[in-house]
This record gives structure tokens, sequence and C-alpha cells, in this order.
């Protein structure tokens, strides 16, 4: 694919999540249910699920399955609409919690830790103090998940909508992106007799290798 098409491509997905995260603030400093909420609250899920029912050994029942699920939906739709700030915080907390899971359950006994296998993906075997140091930032990130997670919930239930919405919509993510940006910089002074990788490099590495396991 060529470079520009990619750079259209990423462009476009930051382009909707921005947007996506713009409409949802508003829904919920409106406080008002309104079919816009709904439709917003549902929309992730029936992304991910189209997605499965695409690439699922059944395609007939995956399509079965997502039809009685908008069928489902359009019987609820006023529920929905009704508590779609709810459902906005189930989201972002099973997110933070399916990374933290994601990340913690490489950190059990008789498992790599997730950074070491990035870390091996970039740079081949590892020495032992690169090894703990990815490990440890394994650990980090399963802290920063767990705390994103906490604070999302404290905020959605002690605080105004107004409120967890800015931080779940507009912080969130940049919260991410310094939490790489420190992770990058700490690294290079721990290890720095170790080529710095791109956090992209990891992410491509994976998943090309996550292809030709299939």
């Amino acid at each position: 694919m060529p470079e520009v098409v990619k750079r259209l491509r990423w462009l476009g997905v930051a382009a909707l999540i921005v947007v996506y995260a713009v409409l949802v603030h508003h829904v919920n400093v409106s406080g008002k249910p309104s079919a816009l909420g709904a439709a917003l609250a549902v929309a992730p899920v029936f992304g991910i699920a189209l997605a499965m029912a695409c690439n699922a050994a059944s395609r007939q029942v995956g399509l079965l399955l997502l039809g009685g699920g908008v069928l489902a939906s359009w019987q609820w739709w006023a529920v929905i609409a009704q508590h779609a700030g709810f459902l906005f915080w189930i989201q972002d907390v099973s997110l933070m919690l399916t990374l933290l899971v994601t990340f913690g359950r490489t950190l059990l006994p008789d498992r790599k830790p997730l950074c070491v296998q990035f870390a091996e993906m970039l740079h081949g075997p590892l020495e032992p103090a690169h090894e703990r140091y990815a490990h440890q930032v394994t650990v980090a990130w399963v802290a920063f998940f767990g705390a994103m997670a906490a604070i999302s919930t404290l905020l959605f239930f002690f605080t105004p909508l107004a409120v967890w919405s800015v931080f779940a919509n507009f912080l969130v993510l940049p919260l991410v992106a310094l939490m790489f940006g420190a992770e990058f910089l700490v690294r290079r002074r721990v290890l720095s007799s170790v080529a710095s990788g791109h956090v992209l490099d990891a992410v491509r590495a994976y998943l090309k290798s996550s292809a030709h396991s299939r």
C-alpha cells in the first residue's frame, strides 16, 4: 500500500475518533436522552460485532447473531437512550480493563511479559538488563490501565457527567501518549546502549508475527 494512502487512512481513523469523542461529549453535556446518544452508545459494539461476524468461521451464524443484536437494540432503544452515559462508561472501563488483563496475564509465572515480547520482536534476544526493564514496563502499563479504570469510575459516580466526559473523551488518549513518551525517555536513559525503537515498530512487528502464526 502506498505511503500516502496509509497516512490518509490513519488520518481518517484519527478524524473519526475525534468526531466520535466530540459527539459523545455533546450528548453527555446535554444530559437529555436522544437518538444520537443511543446510536453512539451502540456504534462501537456493533462495529466490533460486525468485524467478528465477517471473520467468523461461519459467516452466516455471525451475521444472524448480529441481526439479533440489531433487533434487540431496536426493542430496547428508549432504554439505551435513557442510559447512554452509563453505557459510555462501561465501554471506557471495559477497554481499560481489557488492556490491563492483556498485559497483566503475561506477568503470570511461566509467561513472558508482553513488553519483553515486543522488545524481542524489535531487537532479538535481550540482554538481562533489557529484559528486566521490559518486565518493569509491562508492570507499569498494568498499573497505568488500572489507574485509568479507577479514575474513570470515581469521576463517573462522584462528579457531574460532564466532568467524567472530559476525562474519558479528551484526556485518556493524551495520557496514553504521555505514558509512551515518558517510557521512551526513561528507556533512552536506562538503556542508552540499545537502539531506540518506535512504538509503531513494535506494533508492526506484532501484527506481522500474528499474521504469520495464522
